[in-house]
């Protein structure tokens, strides 16, 4: 169904038991995080949490997307599969030759119903300016201060709706916007997204960019705001697909643009690009780390209006899995026939893993047919879209869903000084591991290229004189003893620059041992956590920079660095986690949340990563 306002998707939301109502007072700045952090990671307690005292005349909605079932349920679908089979039958169909006046009569009704979706204008009333403020003042508003380190106040879930102004299509984009105060906030747009591309053209003309931010209405508007739409495409064109309704939208107030009329809250303004950039951030990020602070347009609020029941909608983003989760992976069943039928019908099927965050790992199963397959997927994915930003892809011809398939089929077949490859290209603008800005170096393995045999695997008695010399090592602090049995070495060091590699594999020899791949990652990691270590090695490695090949005793061995490295780029930004006093006021107050059971702070799994407390070298 459509839902008319995030009042009705709330209710919608409570009749499924998928929402929690919390009356207790909760503060925005950092606490209301704190809870949200470990609920969206329970296993038994992971619903939408409707915060209805917290110091604001609006009840703050987060976590509304944080499942598969909450997700399909705000994009009117039972399951991701139903929305990826209608969209693959509206391909196929208007794909298929019209041989008969009946086909081309089915073809001209598909497209009566597409064209049915687009959106429409309305001249009415709206219920989104129900209640005007002409004196806006951003302190009315719920807005979070997520993590410790972060700049200030963000509001982190707006549909920020702009117009190009030589075409006039209209882009609806989720960018960040720091508060500055009562009535300026930051736009944070990246280079590669469109609001950047608007912003450039209104430069050429000197003209101020009219701007609506909406939060809320349809939750579908939020999706459609992070989907990776081709520029040009109206993100409510999806929403209307998706909702089975056209959006309406209306006329704002005080500038010359329109927004959907469901909207809960719109705050209006513009962006001058023939002034100043300023500074914005630091902010803790979906990529699990703090993004740095950066130069960005200034957004002025001319008017906000809201309805009379509106709620305000959120988010927030750190080390994974969080909310933003489930959008990527709505993302990618939704979009995953479009790239089949585009340019690669080889590709069977694919998953971006919660700690790959979107860019760092994409895991592709295709039909391998010819030698090179691998490396052709590759090369295209990394030329299409948002997928361009892409830092490490697994191809593979298994289910990319089973993970565990997956990377047993690379460990024990998958020869790593022959079966990777590299380039270098694009990356996001929030990637932190490259020595270039936006740019670096990519890594492929090739999964459906197996060897002859199955590779050599150490012994028990192996396995232990390796742990034995590890634990004689001082350059060593812990050891992953699972990998073992593959010849894989992952230990913990206190930095990658302290430890003289090429000696550590060379006294090896003396006990005739010698491993296929060297891994180095951070000490204090958890380090038989298998999500948290890739997540923050993906993180901290430019392939082409951290993954090199080394022969010993004829042997070639692959060391792959995923350490930090302020060495290399000064301030290396922090892991994102809650301090510790939040976590203490969140631990006493817990029982007054309404929760069954205690959850405890995932930051704590981290903190002994964190060995610059202060952060003051981000401020």
């Amino acid at each position: 169904m459509a839902y008319n306002g995030l009042n009705e998707f709330v209710l919608a939301l409570e009749s499924k038991n998928q929402l929690i109502r919390i009356k207790e007072y909760v503060n925005p700045e950092l606490e209301i995080t704190e809870i949200a952090d470990r609920i969206s990671k329970s296993k038994l307690q992971n619903k939408a949490l409707l915060f209805e005292n917290n110091g604001t005349n609006f009840p703050l909605l987060i976590n509304a997307y944080g499942s598969e079932e909450r997700v399909c349920f705000a994009l009117n679908a039972d399951k991701f599969s139903t929305i990826e089979s209608e969209i693959n039958t509206i391909i196929d169909s208007l794909l298929a030759p019209a041989n008969s006046l009946k086909a081309k009569l089915k073809t001209l009704g598909l497209l009566k119903r597409v064209s049915s979706y687009f959106p429409k204008i309305s001249k009415r009333k709206a219920p989104c300016q129900e209640v005007v403020y002409n004196n806006p003042d951003l302190s009315m508003l719920p807005i979070l201060k997520c993590w410790p380190f972060d700049g200030g106040k963000f509001i982190t879930l707006p549909v920020v709706n702009t117009k190009d102004p030589v075409t006039g299509v209209r882009n609806a984009g989720m960018y960040r916007m720091q508060v500055f105060s009562a009535k300026e906030t930051g736009m944070h747009w990246h280079l590669h997204k469109t609001g950047a591309r608007h912003f450039a053209e209104y430069l050429k003309q000197k003209k101020k960019i009219p701007i609506a931010v909406i939060l809320g209405g349809d939750p579908v508007y939020a999706y459609c705001a992070s989907a990776p739409l081709p520029d040009g495409i109206d993100e409510y064109m999806l929403a209307g697909f998706l909702r089975k309704k056209s959006v309406k939208l209306v006329k704002c107030l005080t500038q010359d643009i329109e927004v959907p009329a469901d909207a809960d809250i719109v705050i209006e303004g513009y962006v001058d690009p023939m002034e100043s950039l300023v500074n914005e951030g630091p902010f803790g990020d979906h990529t699990g780390f703090y993004s740095l602070p950066d130069n960005y347009p200034k957004f002025h609020i001319t008017c906000i209006t809201s309805r009379k029941n509106a709620v305000y909608p959120t988010t927030i983003v750190g080390v994974p899995p969080q909310e933003d989760y489930w959008l990527i992976k709505a993302s990618e069943r939704i979009f995953m026939p479009l790239m089949q039928k585009a340019s690669l019908p080889e590709v069977i099927d694919i998953s971006m893993p919660d700690y790959g965050v979107a860019h760092n790992l994409v895991i592709v199963q295709i039909k391998n047919e010819y030698p090179g397959q691998a490396q052709k997927v590759a090369h295209s994915l990394w030329g299409m879209g948002q997928m361009m930003l892409n830092k490490v892809l697994i191809i593979t011809d298994k289910n990319p869903h089973n993970e565990n398939e997956v990377y047993k089929s690379i460990l024990e077949n998958t020869d790593f000084s022959k079966n990777m490859f590299f380039s270098s290209g694009p990356m996001d603008a929030l990637e932190h591991a490259g020595n270039t800005f936006a740019y670096g170096g990519k890594l492929a393995i090739d999964d459906t290229c197996k060897l002859v045999s199955s590779n050599e695997k150490w012994t028990i008695e192996q396995q232990q004189k390796t742990i034995d010399f590890c634990k004689a090592s001082n350059d060593v602090f812990e050891i992953n003893k699972f990998l073992l049995e593959y010849r894989i070495l992952l230990i913990e060091v206190e930095s990658s620059i302290n430890i003289n590699v090429n000696d550590f594999l060379n006294n090896f020899i003396s006990i005739n041992i010698v491993p296929s791949c060297l891994i180095l990652c951070d000490k204090g990691l958890p380090i038989t956590n298998k999500d948290l270590i890739l997540w923050h090695c993906l993180a901290n490695i430019d392939p082409v920079r951290d993954i090199k090949k080394q022969m010993l005793n004829s042997s070639s061995i692959v060391i792959i660095d995923g350490t930090s490295k302020p060495h290399i780029k000064n301030p290396w930004p922090n892991p994102v986690y809650s301090d510790k006093e939040t976590i203490a006021r969140i631990d006493l107050k817990w029982k007054n949340y309404g929760f069954s059971d205690f959850e405890i702070s995932p930051s704590q799994t981290i903190h002994n990563l964190v060995t610059n407390e202060g952060f003051e070298k981000l401020k």
